[in-house]
């Protein structure tokens, strides 16, 4: 390849802007285990502000976020309700039932569910046999559903219904800036419905690590034990902090632009008879394709397209993800859309000529 891959695995590749680098390399910073980082602090306190939450706290990552969420609502034993193909079941090494002994029961359909789903699937408190449901918990937006807004009319009932049980309501919401940017409403509005929320920075944002977990300050009071127990404790945490700070300046309203991308790449992809994708479910910055039956499997379409400078995802025997971010251009998108109908046509006449 003559020049760098297009880049479309994920939008964590993202590389800090000269711009945010300056602001990285010019932060103040202290010891954040003595609560004397003042650009941690400033983090904390604008994305508490932002999530119309009392308080935040800086994470090394969002899994870590997801743990430790985990940690501070559930006791061992218990069982948490997500949707299925959550990120806190088929991304996170089994980290919840290690970290907190919890079991997840996973409902409802491409990245969502109902109020009726839930409480069909909510399980008592005191029953003899079945472990006691204590959280209900939505990732909005979806990753592994291609980045679908979960409905937010449908947030409010499934939060009330957890409300009237006794359940506690968690929000991963490590692309809620994305839900925010799609559906028009405010974070703060996002956010509303739940007890504990998470939002990522090293994702859309561009930021080059770090997550935040929101709540009431009890809460985050308890989530700082239990991020030291996890590893997650750190001192000049800052240098990270400035970049999501930056991000957040700077980078919040461009998302737009991303959908934007994610669509045009869409809908060239969709155009192939050997692509089946919904473009109904292309909400946000990310896509996910299935290969029809004819073509090669997903890993070595992406094998293909990497030959011809293209990095995507396979996602299982016949998917593949693609994501956009602030690293690419409407002009990548298509040169990438080319290069994976070509990379999926190709091998489509090559198994027809096998046969």
């Amino acid at each position: 390849m003559t020049s760098p891959p297009i880049d479309l695995r994920s939008d964590t590749v993202t590389r800090p802007t000269p711009a945010m680098r300056a602001a990285i390399a010019e932060a103040p910073v202290g010891d954040d285990q003595f609560g004397e980082d003042p650009t941690v602090n400033e983090l904390q306190a604008r994305v508490a502000t932002l999530l119309g939450k009392e308080s935040a706290l800086w994470m090394p990552s969002g899994t870590m976020a997801n743990q430790v969420a985990l940690r501070i609502l559930t006791r061992s034993g218990d069982d948490v309700i997500v949707s299925r193909e959550s990120h806190m079941v088929w991304a996170e090494a089994g980290a919840g039932a290690v970290n907190s002994g919890v079991q997840f029961t996973e409902i409802g359909s491409k990245g969502t569910f109902t109020a009726k789903d839930f409480l069909a699937a909510r399980k008592p408190q005191g029953h003899p046999l079945t472990p006691p449901t204590t959280v209900v918990a939505i990732e909005n937006t979806h990753n592994r559903s291609g980045g679908i807004v979960f409905p937010s009319d449908e947030v409010v009932r499934i939060s009330a219904a957890a409300r009237e049980s006794g359940i506690a309501t968690y929000l991963d919401g490590a692309r809620l800036w994305n839900a925010a940017a799609a559906s028009g409403h405010s974070l703060g509005e996002l956010a509303a419905p739940f007890d504990v929320v998470s939002v990522a920075l090293s994702k859309g944002l561009g930021a080059p690590g770090g997550s935040l977990l929101s709540g009431t300050r009890e809460m985050m009071v308890r989530a700082v034990r239990v991020r030291r127990m996890f590893g997650g404790a750190m001192r000049q945490a800052g240098i990270l902090a400035a970049g999501g700070l930056f991000a957040l300046t700077h980078h919040l309203t461009r998302l737009t632009d991303d959908h934007a991308n994610a669509r045009r790449l869409a809908t060239r992809l969709a155009a192939s008879p050997h692509i089946v994708l919904d473009l109904s479910t292309v909400q946000t910055n990310i896509i996910m394709l299935r290969i029809a039956k004819g073509a090669a499997n997903a890993a070595a379409i992406v094998e293909r397209a990497r030959q011809h400078g293209v990095l995507v995802l396979a996602f299982g025997e016949r998917t593949i993800r693609a994501v956009t971010h602030l690293d690419v251009t409407p002009e990548q998108c298509d040169r990438a859309a080319e290069v994976l109908v070509a990379a999926v046509e190709e091998t489509s006449v090559a198994q027809t000529e096998e046969r």
